[in-house]
């Protein structure tokens, strides 16, 4: 007894099945931009508030990235955070913003508070409305018609934290925290829609194998509450 078997539309399948995997891969890797922009706006913004959470509770370190008597509120901040996606991968940059605030005992703002201070840049302060320039010191009033140097105005702890603090959110925090804490870590690792339209990869092939994989990666929420 002979008995012969049909193979062709089971090879068909096992072929769409191949070209689906294939085709999850080449989408996921053109939603790879998108996917990109997601992670980058979340952990701008997870950085951001690592700062504000640091500067609560080390304020002597980083009170010189807030305006006056406001470390740690996110309104009063004085940097930014900024990403850009390039085809070398996502960069996350930061900026200083001039300050607006005015210290007690003072009638301007301190403009370059946050970058002076951060980079320990001495100060020279110069009397400009009186001959006489008056200032406090451990208690006591002092009087003098010569400039004042300031040699370290934010304090031995401003230099360079918030470099400091930036640079423990991206070496610890983010490698060891956050990429679990956003939920990002354990939705690459399963990606369960490669699973879920696997029966119509079977029957469409490498263009619904696109589709799944761009959505899949596109898709990707990055925030910590």
């Amino acid at each position: 007894m002979i008995i012969t078997t049909n193979t062709k539309s089971f090879d068909k399948q096992m072929n769409n099945i191949v070209q689906y995997a294939f085709g999850f891969l080449d989408g996921a890797q053109k939603g790879k931009t998108v996917f990109l922009k997601n992670l980058g706006a979340g952990t701008i913004d997870a950085m951001a508030r690592y700062v504000d959470v640091s500067a609560r509770g080390n304020p002597a370190a980083l009170q010189h990235v807030y305006e006056w008597y406001q470390t740690g509120s996110p309104s009063s901040r004085l940097f930014n955070i900024t990403y850009t996606v390039s085809n070398l991968g996502l960069s996350i940059n930061s900026t200083f913003t001039q300050s607006r605030g005015i210290k007690k005992e003072s009638n301007i703002p301190f403009y370059n508070k946050a970058k002076i201070m951060e980079e320990g840049i001495p100060v020279v302060i110069k009397p400009i409305k009186s001959p006489v320039l008056v200032f406090n010191e451990g208690g006591q009033t002092i009087f003098t018609k010569n400039p004042v140097t300031v040699r370290n105005p934010g304090g031995s702890q401003a230099k360079g934290s918030f470099e400091k603090t930036m640079d423990e959110f991206i070496l610890r925090y983010f490698k060891q925290s956050f990429l679990r804490a956003s939920g990002i870590y354990n939705y690459i690792k399963k990606p369960v829609i490669f699973k879920k339209e696997i029966k119509t990869g079977a029957r469409m092939g490498r263009s619904k194998g696109i589709d799944t994989g761009f959505k899949w990666i596109a898709n990707a929420k990055v925030s910590v509450e």
